[in-house]
């Protein structure tokens, strides 16, 4: 408890600096929002009230602090490029497409990886281990963007069994037709996940086997499979909770080639087309938002080592 203490202290000061980096990062792009909103048009007058408006006038550290307490109520600004739309409804229907998207290609990467791993570990030399072994490593070494397009085109367009080109909502189409449009980028964004997790879960197991509690337990006569997925299985699982949550960071932020290749309206989309145009309030905001989530779900990972593995606990 009190290490979980002293981490969500370590969260002020961290998100902190990385609001300070993300500011200062998006002021030294090129680029002026007032000529962004007002046109290459608009007289000298019209430049420098927007200017006034967006505070632009100011002091770096001045603007910084005006931003960071409105940020810390829940107010990251107007969007530039749409001054009728808030930063916060901007991301808050962005957010939700990566947050399924990582969560359920998460989940299925955790369901295919665990048993997998399992068997490869219990058979480690054969030939279901070599077969595994060999198609993990295929699988970790063909990028993203190439997964996706080969998905896109063996499932949606040659075999056609799900829809692409578009995102359907849960509110608007309901939670089936919503599954259905999500599966190719959940599909695609699982693949490289279950390759990792699964060398890495089999290499933990494989030295968990060795241990001398669970050849007591063979000793026993205990059965098989309640050796692999109660002795075994449990104290194996924390370096798959890391990466589990640094996947998870990594997924919500960093699928912007995903979302791409299947036109999803996600934070990574809504983050460069807010650059492209300028829109550095969007940025500013999206950065935040997804380092928000990134530290949250590390903190999450930390609490769980406690529950699963008893050697965390007690140290």
């Amino acid at each position: 408890m009190k290490n979980l203490l002293r981490r969500l202290l370590l969260l002020v000061p961290m998100l902190l600096l990385i609001s300070i980096g993300t500011f200062l990062l998006v002021d030294l792009v090129p680029g002026d929002p007032a000529i962004q909103i007002a046109g290459a048009e608009a007289t000298a007058e019209e430049y420098a009230e927007i200017r006034e408006q967006l505070n632009l006038d100011e002091p770096l550290p001045v603007r910084y602090v005006h931003w960071l307490g409105d940020a810390v109520t829940g107010d990251l600004g107007r969007s530039i490029t749409v001054p009728s739309q808030t930063v916060v409804e901007r991301l808050t229907e962005a957010l939700p497409v990566n947050l399924e998207l990582a969560g359920l290609a998460l989940l299925l990467a955790v369901m295919v990886s665990v048993p997998l791993a399992l068997l490869s570990a219990y058979w480690s030399g054969g030939r279901f281990d070599r077969v595994t072994s060999s198609t993990m490593f295929a699988m970790i070494s063909v990028p993203n963007f190439l997964v996706g397009i080969l998905v896109l085109l063996l499932f949606g367009v040659h075999l056609q069994w799900f829809p692409i080109g578009q995102w359907a909502r849960p509110s608007e189409y309901g939670l089936i037709d919503n599954l259905r449009y999500a599966m190719l980028p959940i599909l695609t964004l699982a693949i490289g996940e279950i390759a990792i997790f699964t060398r890495l879960l089999r290499a933990d197991l494989m030295q968990t086997l060795r241990e001398d509690f669970i050849l007591s337990a063979r000793a026993k006569g205990m059965p098989t499979g309640h050796i692999l997925l109660r002795e075994a299985l449990r104290p194996s699982l924390s370096s798959l909770l890391t990466m589990a949550g640094l996947s998870l960071g990594r997924l919500i932020g960093g699928s912007v080639i995903v979302e791409k290749i299947f036109a999803l309206p996600g934070m990574g989309t809504a983050i460069v087309d807010g650059a492209r145009s300028s829109d550095y309030t969007l940025v500013q905001g999206g950065v935040l938002v997804i380092a928000l989530v990134y530290v949250t779900a590390n903190l999450s990972v930390d609490a769980l080592h406690a529950y699963v593995d008893p050697r965390t606990r007690n140290a």
